[in-house]
């Protein structure tokens, strides 16, 4: 048994976590020492009670090794250790990272310096746009997106990161195999593909009110700052956002209406000093010294140039009909592009996300200009 599996096991045995971990590899040396210990030996580790010693001592009644050792592996998944090149960086910073983390997908050298974007399950429409809106922006300049691949906020700054065919990581409060909620399962195989799904829980283990407050902390944990974007007083974002001030980390929150139950919990985070977030420059600018404005893509109201290779033909109509006349109504847009209203929309928020355009108040729409 090698150092790995044997942390797989430890993984999977009750009451073992990664400060208990932590505490036996000071007095061990290594993890298959741990597993053949004496319950004795086992009880002279600070930290360890009879109920530990008692679990890690007949750790091959409770688990099936070899069995998750094929699961792994017929899944197309892969576990790594803290001592992994591929291992986040920032997360060992923590002060209990996961000995173990679970990867369907790659990570990356370009993930090292991710972004966590969160929110609530129970959202409004804008909400949605503005989680896929700051993601979108985001993953286009290189970022990676992280988020909890919940329902609401986390699904839309998925569906934003990947829309900009950029970089995103879902942490997972279940085993890996396990997809919640049921309709993200689509989404999930397409998250893997660009980037990873993650997580500390071995297989088939369900989600429930322990798990998902240790997600959280591994999203916190992994990234330089958490966006919260919309969230209820008590939404689990505000853990995660929580957990990022714990460590460190920047935390930023979008305002919302004043009267919405769904942006009391920004607004709160805001009063606590949280930096109010308008756009992705002022998470961009939080962190100027890893993302240089001479590093960033410029968008076309800079350059005054039309990317043609990143628009596809709806978006190049909707961007022709807006040309350079004063602000249109999304009436008028839909009227000079002879485009369904539906596909209309889309392509609209797709070219406002990608800075072409901007929305004014009363659903007008204008081209932005080059700056001079």
């Amino acid at each position: 048994m090698d150092e790995r599996e044997a942390l797989i096991a430890l993984n999977m045995v009750e009451h073992v976590g990664p400060i208990r971990v932590r505490q036996l590899l000071e007095q061990f040396g290594e993890a298959p020492a741990i597993l053949k210990a004496s319950k004795s030996q086992l009880l002279q580790v600070r930290g360890i009670g009879e109920e530990v010693a008692e679990s890690i001592r007949t750790w091959e009644k409770q688990v099936d090794l070899k069995a998750e050792l094929e699961r792994i592996q017929q899944f197309g998944c892969h576990v790594i250790i803290q001592s992994d090149e591929s291992y986040p960086e920032l997360l060992k910073e923590i002060y209990d990272p996961p000995f173990v983390l679970y990867v369907k997908g790659q990570l990356l050298p370009k993930d090292k310096n991710p972004v966590a974007m969160v929110g609530s399950r129970m959202t409004t429409s804008y909400g949605m746009e503005v989680s896929r809106k700051l993601a979108f922006q985001l993953a286009y300049v290189g970022v990676t997106v992280v988020s909890g691949g919940a329902r609401g906020i986390d699904t839309a700054a998925h569906q934003g990161a990947l829309n900009a065919k950029g970089r995103t990581i879902a942490v997972l409060g279940t085993g890996i195999n396990v997809v919640f909620p049921t309709e993200n399962g689509e989404l999930f195989e397409r998250i893997a593909a660009n980037g990873a799904l993650m997580t500390q829980f071995p297989f088939n283990r369900k989600g429930d009110v322990q798990s998902f407050p240790i997600r959280n902390r591994i999203v916190a944990g992994m990234t330089l700052g958490t966006v919260v974007v919309e969230a209820n007083l008590n939404s689990g974002a505000l853990i995660t956002a929580n957990m990022a001030v714990e460590y460190g980390r920047q935390v930023f929150a979008v305002p919302g209406r004043i009267d919405s139950p769904r942006s009391k919990g920004c607004h709160d985070l805001i009063k606590k000093g949280a930096k109010l977030c308008e756009g992705t420059e002022d998470i961009l600018t939080e962190f100027e010294y890893l993302f240089p404005v001479s590093n960033r893509p410029q968008s076309a109201a800079q350059t005054g140039t039309l990317p043609t290779l990143t628009l596809t033909e709806n978006e190049r109509i909707i961007y022709e009909a807006l040309n350079n006349e004063d602000e249109l109504s999304i009436d008028d847009v839909i009227r000079k592009s002879n485009l369904p209203s539906s596909a209309a929309s889309v392509a609209l928020l797709s070219l406002e996300m990608k800075r072409l355009i901007r929305q004014l108040p009363g659903k007008m729409f204008v081209r932005n200009q080059p700056s001079s």
